[in-house]
């Protein structure tokens, strides 16, 4: 609530006779930091969801009783402390009236009624005890809870109490609405350099304000338009100043004053600054000279030790000359105690200035002469706190100044000195006009051997060696033979015959060199299309159509005869293949050989090994027929190296099954709606997408 600022620095000696620094702060008050204060329900809501979200919520079968309870212990305990958090950090934000400045506190009391303000934050103080001590007194009762089940009642009847308790705090909605009206007041500073514009409604005080302020209050023709405080800030003699618009008062007693005038009436009684009482002299305000004379006269008691000016206002309406003796009569009254009396017009703008000057060099006026006679403190006093540094003699030795000849001889003759005067560098360059842009000479101060080395070129150095070492000096002689060289050559070109028989190419080598050509860019482009940010797959399990196969091997030499054997070898094995992969059969070898096509047939079609689901077997040898596939096992005629072969792929097939994964490299995600996002309590309305 309260912003420190410094405001003034003196330097006092400590007990070591060190300067130490005194800073004066300025308190200014914001209420405007004070956090929402949620309704009853609202409260109950934030608290109970925080504890939904921020602790655990499922309790499994096989937890023992220890951690049932703290689970249960865990929540009631949470709950406490939310509520606890919650209403200290209200309490903390809300202003006391004991702890801020009187002003404060009276203009509390005056909007919001200290004693309801205080009950209100009195009630709160006294349900954070009461939660506390319902919580404590349920979490010894779980402690020695025997079953899950009493477990849960006992955390819902702690819950359920605190809540309730919350629910009956009335004063929440109370100190809502005192915190959003607080919001709004003003920045008031009550140590600082303050005017306070004070008088009867209408009367030109918040034209005034607009007139030597920044700020814009609302002006109209009819009273009270300013219902509340207002604050603006100027500037004289280089030090801030704050402008306080108060609203309009009446003359009537104390008690019979509403909430509006009372704001005006704790400013003046509680604020030390310098008031401007208004005085409407052309009755356009609606009130005459002698009703304003009475109200100054009724709050004069609160302009006690406090620096007064009486501003005439509205004289470009009415002059103070042309007033009727009576009424100036009255207003000399006002004037018998040093009270300063000074005309002006918002309109035109007349006496504004001067009122401010006035009125700002009174208040500092009397806030030194205040300074000074409080506590019977004199200038003298004051001046023997201040420590003042003052140089000591070293010894009694005579140092006159010094000041040298040359010196001397060329202030007592400025000419010669002005013609021995060496002329500048930057001078010279303009006189002669050396170029466009000036560069001093900076080879000029080199302290060398042979001054005559200074404008010498620099070796440019590369590679840690002089570039001028490697330059040949007789470099243009050779180059020009090379050129006459190489034009000796083009006229010895001109007289060879380029029709002759030896500057002519075959048509096979010419052939020949296409096909090459062609070959090279064909490996090209294949290099260049190849992908290499994939995985590399084997030559054994990339698919080739017949198509495919047979211009591979056809380019490779084999003959068409040698093909078409091959090719019907291959499918009269296919046709002799078994129609049942379930044949009983005396050889063992056929028996493993049959078994092995009848897993790798299985494979390929995505059936699990041996069939853990058997199909017809008509399907079976339907499908088998439908594909003509090669024998895996034709480079192993032993049915003991075969049986091995196949247990090796059942060992891989079951490590990778747990995972129910087709390979290493296989990320498929089967289930996608997992079980831990999907269960869980069931709500009326929110969302079920996470816990």
């Amino acid at each position: 609530l309260l912003t420190v600022t410094p405001h003034l620095s003196l330097s006092f000696p400590n007990l070591f006779a060190s300067p130490v620094l005194l800073t004066v702060f300025m308190v200014v008050y914001n209420f405007k930091s004070i956090q929402v204060v949620p309704t009853a329900n609202e409260f109950v809501d934030i608290a109970l969801s925080r504890v939904q979200r921020k602790t655990p919520t499922v309790i499994h079968p096989k937890y023992p009783i220890k951690t049932i309870r703290k689970f249960y212990m865990r929540k009631v305990k949470y709950l406490q402390e939310t509520i606890t958090e919650k209403i200290a950090r209200i309490l903390e934000d809300f202003p006391r009236v004991e702890d801020i400045h009187p002003f404060y506190a009276d203009l509390i009391n005056i909007l919001y009624d200290k004693d309801h303000y205080k009950l209100a934050l009195g009630q709160l103080n006294t349900c954070r005890n009461l939660v506390s001590a319902i919580a404590r007194d349920y979490l010894r009762m779980l402690k020695y809870a025997d079953s899950a089940y009493r477990c849960k009642q006992l955390k819902r009847a702690a819950l359920g109490r605190m809540a309730t308790l919350i629910k009956k705090q009335s004063g929440l909605e109370y100190l809502e609405q005192v915190r959003q009206h607080m919001s709004r007041l003003p920045a008031i500073d009550p140590g600082m350099r303050t005017l306070l514009l004070t008088g009867y409604p209408n009367v030109g005080k918040s034209s005034f304000m607009n007139n030597v302020t920044r700020a814009n209050v609302e002006v109209q023709s009819y009273a009270f338009t300013t219902k509340s405080l207002h604050v603006g800030h100027t500037d004289h003699k280089f030090l801030p100043w704050q402008v306080i618009d108060s609203p309009g008062i009446l003359d009537k007693p104390l008690d019979d004053r509403n909430t509006i005038e009372m704001q005006s009436v704790t400013a003046m009684a509680h604020l030390q600054a310098c008031i401007l009482f208004l005085i409407d002299v052309s009755e356009h305000c609606g009130f005459s000279i002698e009703d304003q004379v009475s109200l100054f006269k009724n709050i004069k008691p609160l302009f006690v030790n406090k620096p007064l000016v009486v501003i005439l206002t509205k004289i470009d309406l009415v002059r103070y000359e042309n007033l009727a003796p009576e009424k100036k009569r009255l207003l000399e009254e006002l004037s018998q105690d040093n009270v300063r009396m000074i005309g002006m017009s918002n309109i035109t703008k007349e006496g504004v200035e001067a009122v401010k000057h006035e009125a700002c060099d009174t208040l500092l006026t009397f806030r030194v002469e205040q300074k000074l006679s409080k506590n019977n403190k004199t200038v003298e006093n004051i001046l023997s706190r201040v420590y003042v540094a003052e140089p000591k003699t070293k010894d009694p030795s005579a140092r006159p100044l010094f000041i040298p000849p040359q010196v001397q001889q060329d202030l007592a003759n400025p000419e010669e000195a002005e013609a021995r005067k060496q002329q500048k560098v930057l001078d010279v360059h303009r006189e002669h006009e050396v170029g466009a842009t000036f560069a001093p000479d900076l080879r000029k101060g080199y302290n060398l051997k042979n001054d005559e080395w200074k404008y010498d070129p620099i070796p440019e150095i590369l590679d840690g060696k002089n570039i001028m070492d490697f330059v040949d000096p007789d470099i243009q002689k050779k180059v020009d033979a090379l050129i006459a060289e190489e034009e000796q050559r083009l006229l010895s070109m001109e007289e060879i015959d380029w029709g002759s028989e030896e500057f002519f190419i075959s048509e096979e080598k010419e052939a020949l060199y296409e096909t090459i050509n062609e070959k090279q860019t064909l490996a090209r482009q294949t290099r260049s299309d190849r992908v290499t940010t994939r995985a590399f797959l084997p030559r054994k399990y990339r698919t080739k159509t017949f198509e495919q196969l047979t211009k591979e091997l056809k380019d490779r030499g084999v003959d068409n005869e040698t093909l078409v054997q091959a090719h019907d070898s291959a499918r009269s094995k296919s046709r002799v293949r078994s129609t049942s992969v379930f044949t009983k059969s005396d050889d063992p070898r056929e028996r493993s050989v049959s078994e092995a096509r009848q897993i790798i047939d299985a494979k390929d079609r995505g059936m699990s090994v041996l069939g853990k689901r058997k199909r017809g077997v008509s399907e079976l040898t339907n499908r088998t027929r439908s594909k003509s596939k090669t024998d895996r096992f034709a480079g192993m005629p032993n049915p003991v190296r075969q049986m091995d072969a196949l247990n090796r792929v059942h060992k891989k097939i079951r490590s990778m099954a747990p995972d129910a994964k087709r390979g290493v490299t296989d990320t498929h995600i089967f289930n996608m709606r997992p079980k831990h996002l999907l269960t869980g309590k069931i709500r009326v309305n929110g969302k079920f997408d996470r816990r």
